[in-house]
């Protein structure tokens, strides 16, 4: 057996590089940006999908569209798009001439390719964010028609690096072999991958913003633990880190840049109301009023988060001021709701099943023994595939949002939501709500409060109890130029790798 995947690392690393012309160490002189990272365990944006993978992947891939500093929808391989007059079909234009990594087309035909497979293939992650396009069309080279199910001016902000990192249709006629050996028309190029081990880039001169790329050279290892990553950084094995919020400190003291980049984070405890005893919606308000946020803030984030009861960071557009604080922490109500409800101190015992531990599992365990209920914390590596087969009555979720709130909110309450452990239960007025904050255009003054009022109404779930959110914490060494503050992803315009 071991031979056999010594034998596949080799084959997995020899294609490589004989796709993309050679692996080995940094050429003397080339800018080379070391970071350490959990590797992505797929390599195909259809089937990648959740997650915060998506940030890894787009080294390799560009998107049809993006977001700038504000969260709006600008220009990438598309360069502009429009709506017809009724809102109900969206054509966008992609810039000349764009082509993959592997010498392909990257037309209007490749984009349609995209789309129908994240439509329909079987392991997509992606077919339930797009059930608004009805039909892609391709329109000469350069245009791209979708026609819509319904009104939806979304469009530009889903179809963004989440979604639709747009992969090469000749690589994809093998997704299995696509998965682990990326091709894509992104600021890199894929040229060794190691699973579990490392993968190297080059920068790719094709690129369509190729000018403002001043990496020569990516290295990404897997992150070694919290104790060691300080160090790591401060010797300069790594330049670029993913910190957690308990190693801050240290890292400044460290002489190394912490970087707060904004986010769309929020983490929240799902509630199967499809089994007992959450199916009594007086137990979910006492699970509602046992809920510390703040101690979760303090003890999960170390101060660096904030307290949430939505599915978005407080002062976000969509974030909902009228419905803040329905439900503050009083275990006194708490306690008083499980006693209406026919439950004695002790008699819910529920299994919280988690991939590994963690301290906001522990802090649920202790808010909900102070209301009489008994929580087994049971860790599972397997725990997504459960969680997504709606298997569960308790877990815990995080999201790193999308670029387009609607599509945040489809996925925590809509009935068929990758987030929603109910499924198919969807709020009253949910749906009417949502389609209401689709059909109003961006720029429209009416947006912000249509869209609060859809998240007014996903709130009306029993689902979901929101606790926290908290920003994407990098740790840098000084050598490394700002990133880009866009809000959710990374952006490697404009950095440089000094000496």
């Amino acid at each position: 057996m071991r031979k056999q995947l010594l034998s596949l690392l080799a084959a997995v690393t020899l294609g490589l590089a004989g796709c993309a012309g050679g692996t080995g160490s940094a050429t003397p002189g080339e800018s080379t940006l070391r970071w350490a990272v959990a590797l992505p365990a797929h390599w195909d944006p259809v089937v990648s999908g959740s997650g915060a993978q998506f940030r890894i992947l787009s080294l390799a891939y560009a998107s049809l569209t993006d977001i700038d500093e504000n969260g709006k929808a600008v220009p990438s391989l598309a360069e502009k798009w429009e709506y017809n007059a009724t809102g109900d079909q969206v054509t966008f234009h992609l810039r000349p001439n764009l082509k993959f990594s592997d010498g392909e087309a990257l037309n209007a035909a490749a984009v349609k390719a995209y789309l129908e497979r994240a439509k329909t293939q079987k392991n997509s992650a992606l077919f339930g964010d797009l059930t608004s396009i009805k039909e892609v069309t391709a329109a000469g080279d350069t245009d791209i028609v979708l026609k819509l199910s319904q009104v939806d001016y979304q469009i530009p902000l889903l179809l963004g690096e989440r979604v639709a990192q747009i992969t090469s249709p000749k690589a994809a006629s093998d997704p299995a072999k696509l998965d682990q050996s990326p091709v894509g028309a992104g600021p890199f190029v894929v040229t060794e991958n190691v699973p579990g081990s490392h993968v190297y880039l080059k920068k790719n001169p094709d690129y369509w913003d190729a000018a403002n790329i001043h990496i020569d050279r990516v290295e990404l290892s897997a992150a070694p633990d919290n104790a060691t990553l300080v160090s790591s950084l401060q010797t300069g094995v790594y330049d670029l880190a993913y910190l957690d919020p308990s190693q801050v400190k240290a890292a400044q003291a460290a002489g190394l840049d912490v970087v707060f980049q904004p986010g769309f984070n929020a983490a929240n405890i799902s509630l199967n109301v499809n089994k007992k005893p959450f199916d009594n919606p007086k137990v979910v308000d006492a699970f509602r009023y046992a809920t510390n946020r703040k101690e979760f803030v303090d003890k999960v984030t170390f101060g660096y988060g904030k307290a949430t009861d939505q599915a978005f960071p407080p002062g976000y557009v969509a974030y909902d001021p009228q419905s803040a604080n329905a439900y503050p922490y009083d275990v006194a109500k708490a306690k008083q709701l499980l006693a209406e409800a026919g439950y004695a101190a002790g008699q819910i015992k529920l299994d919280l099943v988690i991939p590994a531990p963690s301290s906001a599992a522990e802090i649920v365990q202790s808010q909900l023994a102070a209301i009489g209920v008994t929580v087994t914390i049971k860790v599972d590596p397997n725990w997504a595939t459960p969680f997504f087969a709606k298997d569960l009555t308790l877990s815990l979720y995080g999201t790193t949002g999308r670029e387009s709130p609607v599509q945040t909110l489809t996925a925590h309450f809509g009935p068929n939501g990758p987030l929603n452990l109910s499924t198919p239960y969807e709020p009253a007025g949910f749906e009417d709500a949502v389609s209401l904050a689709r059909r109003t255009p961006l720029d429209s003054p009416d947006y912000a409060r249509n869209l609060q009022a859809a998240t007014r109404a996903g709130l009306a779930s029993e689902a979901l109890i929101f606790t926290y959110s908290q920003p994407n914490i990098f740790v840098k060494s000084k050598k490394v130029s700002a990133l880009p503050a866009v809000p959710g992803q990374i952006h490697w315009t404009g950095v440089t790798v000094g000496g």
